[in-house]
């Protein structure tokens, strides 16, 4: 503190004061002679005219009621013109270094605090302004101790200091996005495990990455790619405002630290909200963009005790997740090190599927409301001779990362032409081709190509693609469009809504028919029918427009009947039948026609998986190894113990440290409904898992080592100390 403001600050304050319009409540400021005012205010406007520093103070209400002239010219405008105004409003709180940052509460809740405060960075609250300044304030009272404003100082920060700060700044955030960079956000993890081991404490880590940033990168340029990665980080700080860090290590890669969190119920749903927002549309000044997320979630002390490992489990769970499909999220399981191992030797053996002949085709019948099969879509299937038949959403991506996918489509576009030369004449050939077909191909000529070699009508073949194709280069594709579109190769334009595509498209493109996506195919029913409006608009639209419309991923009776309703021309999907190999179309085709009866469930219902497996079922202080049939989010059906009780209480063990407390509800001789005492969690894979697991910490305590938590159970006896007595069973196990 300078000697002016020692000596003079109570008459500073004096004289705010009468410039508010209120009486100074210091003895000194009232007996002062007019000449030792007026020497005062001269020295205060020279001190803050010299730019040594500037005076600011406030009313009780947090209103302005002194700001320097500098000041008030720096934000804009003259100081009548802050008068009144709330000082939070005219300054934000600016970006500090990271640590400081944490710690420093924001601005309005410190003026509400009414607390001291110094060297406080701040900004103007205005976009664009680029001032900063350090202030300091003290709070004032009155003798009964009512608050009555502040005063305060500060200064404008300097050409060394702002230099010294943007190269503060520069080694903890990354430029682009303002998140923290790779490097700090590996020392804040590292920091932060450490710390919260000594302590005992939970730590949850999610590793992000985006879906088809690569399209917008190569389709709309890097400058594109960079403005989405800032609308990103900016939909990311809206997601998580709490104590929570955010890192962008590189690329489209961002990591999240969520500290004293280990509740997988919470963290899924945050995952979860993550995905869809960054499912929406991105506005760029390239044009609209639409990109995906996956997320893959690790929590220590559970799947890793320091930096290293804790990472390793949380990049094992990404991998799943895009492996899965993306737009999904997964927590890590000790499982998960076993089957990124089997992905690994399938995506190396991938490069030689194709040679081996290991790559067959299957076919999905699309009906007509005559319940005719009209047209099949082609789809890819790989029979592994280690790993039997592996699932396309696991081995297509693969496909797009080696860069194989072309030769895999050009592939499968010879061998369809080949098979549908067998079929009835009215039958057609569907075939999805991939944007990175059109990169520097004749499109128009492979399809001429094997429409030749398999003497193939052209009006018999159906080329697919999706809306991602416009992200391209547009005039490029409708050219190639176009000239598929000579050769008379019909065009249809896949998951139409769900993109890129705009009627323009629609007016120019030349597509013959429009594909309704699954997503819109779903609550379709019901009470709800929350996408009927959807799909009444994109059939009025390819009516008007000459174009026929197809429906995939219809499963149920009633999905069917309203699909039909809405005058959708053709239909397929798993109420018909699944995709078939060829052998079998040959044979349902052998009276020159296929119809097929619809046959499903009256409603959809969701996709429910096999539970079939082994669990640990504990009484008192005895295991028994059962069998459970059937699991929901509120209970389980065990069977194995003869003539249990209704409301004996066991707990479900889930290995891993999964432990669920349940309650006997029915009890039919050797099978029992168990209802839980907390309801399980999505688990990112259309399976359940328990909100919470046993803490290593517990299990430490109990003598066993401190480490990640291993796949399977763990022995009561090690658990109850070397004391615990033989363990006796209550019930008698039976053999099913």
């Amino acid at each position: 503190m300078t000697g002016l403001e020692k000596t003079g600050f109570g008459r500073f304050r004096g004289l705010l004061s009468a410039k508010a319009g209120t009486a100074p409540d210091e003895p000194d400021v009232a007996v002062s002679s007019p000449d030792e005012s007026r020497q005062t205010r001269l020295l205060i406007r020279n001190y803050e005219e010299c730019g040594l520093g500037w005076f600011w103070s406030t009313d009780e209400k947090g209103r302005i009621t002194y700001i320097s002239d500098t000041v008030a010219q720096a934000l804009g405008g003259a100081r009548e013109d802050l008068g009144g105004q709330m000082l939070q409003n005219v300054f934000a709180m600016a970006d500090d270094d990271g640590d400081k940052r944490e710690r420093t509460l924001p601005l309005p809740l410190l003026l509400n605090a009414h607390k001291k405060f110094s060297n406080l960075l701040i900004k103007s609250a205005r976009p664009g302004s680029e001032a900063l300044w350090r202030i300091s304030g003290r709070p004032q009272f009155s003798e009964s101790g009512e608050f009555e404003g502040y005063l305060g100082n500060g200064n404008v920060l300097d050409g060394s200091e702002i230099a010294e700060r943007n190269d503060s700044h520069k080694a903890i955030f990354d430029t682009l996005t303002g998140l923290f960079n790779r490097d700090h956000i590996t020392k804040r993890l590292d920091t932060t495990l450490k710390s919260y081991c000594a302590s005992k404490r939970s730590c949850a880590i999610m590793l992000l990455d985006l879906d088809r940033f690569k399209q917008v990168n190569d389709t709309l340029g890097h400058p594109a790619g960079d403005a989405l990665l800032k609308q990103v980080a900016e939909r990311l700080r809206q997601v998580f405002k709490g104590s929570c860090e955010i890192g962008r290590p590189g690329g489209d890669e961002f990591q999240i630290i969520l500290p004293d969190c280990d509740d997988r119920g919470e963290l899924g749903e945050q995952a979860k909200k993550i995905i869809s927002m960054l499912s929406q549309p991105f506005s760029l000044d390239e044009g609209r963009c639409m990109i995906g997320a996956s997320v893959g979630i690790a929590i220590a002390p559970y799947d890793g005790l320091d930096r290293e490992s804790l990472i390793r489990s949380a990049d094992l769970a990404l991998y799943a997740a895009k492996a899965g499909g993306r737009g999904q999220f997964r927590f890590y399981s000790a499982d998960l090190r076993a089957e990124a191992e089997r992905r690994r030797q399938i995506k190396a053996e991938l490069g030689d599927a194709l040679a081996r002949e290991q790559m067959f085709l299957a076919y999905e019948p699309r009906v007509d409301s005559a319940n005719t099969v009209v047209g099949l879509q082609a789809t890819v299937r790989w029979e592994h001779p280690d790993f039997s038949e592996i699932p396309a959403d696991i081995f297509w991506p693969m496909a797009y990362e080696s860069n194989l996918v072309i030769p895999i489509v050009e592939w499968s576009l010879r061998q369809a032409c080949a098979d549908a030369i067998h079929w009835p004449d009215g039958v057609k050939l569907a075939l999805c081709v991939p944007i990175e077909q059109f990169k520097g191909k004749d499109v128009a000529g492979l399809i001429k190509q094997a429409l030749n070699d398999a003497d193939l009508a052209p009006e018999r073949l159906e080329i697919e693609v999706a809306e991602t194709i416009f992200t391209g280069d547009y005039d490029n594709i409708k050219k190639q469009l176009m000239a598929i579109k000579m050769h008379g190769v019909r065009l249809i334009l896949d998951d139409f809504g769900t993109g890129y595509a705009s009627l323009g498209h629609l007016r120019d493109a030349l597509f013959d028919e429009i594909k309704i996506s699954q997503c819109f195919v779903r609550q379709i029913e019901g009470e709800t029918k929350t996408n009927e409006p959807i799909v009444t608009a994109i059939v009025s639209l390819a009516r008007a427009m000459n174009m026929q419309t197809v429906a995939v991923g219809a499963d149920s009776l009633s999905e069917l009947e309203t699909l039909r309703r809405l005058d959708v021309d053709k239909v397929q999907g798993g109420v018909f039948s699944d995709a078939v190999i060829f052998e079998d179309v040959m044979d349902a085709m052998d009276n020159g026609s296929w119809l097929i009866e619809p046959n499903g469930p009256s409603r959809s219902r969701s996709e429910r998986r096999s539970v079939l497996r082994n669990v640990g079922l504990i009484h008192e202080d005895y295991r028994y190894e059962l069998r459970m049939r059937n699991l929901s989010r509120t209970g389980c059906l065990i069977e194995g113990l003869q003539d249990v009780p209704l409301g004996e209480q066991f707990v479900v063990d889930f290995g891993g440290g999964q432990l669920a407390v349940a309650l006997v509800t029915r009890s039919v001789g050797a099978q029992q409904g168990l209802e839980f005492e907390l309801p399980l969690v999505d688990d990112g894979a259309g399976g359940l898992v328990t909100r919470n697991r046993i803490s290593p910490y517990a299990l430490a305590a109990a003598g066993m080592p401190l480490e990640a938590l291993p796949s399977g159970s763990y022995p009561l006896s090690q658990l109850g100390g070397a004391q615990m007595a033989i363990p006796q069973a209550k019930f008698l196990q039976v053999e099913k």
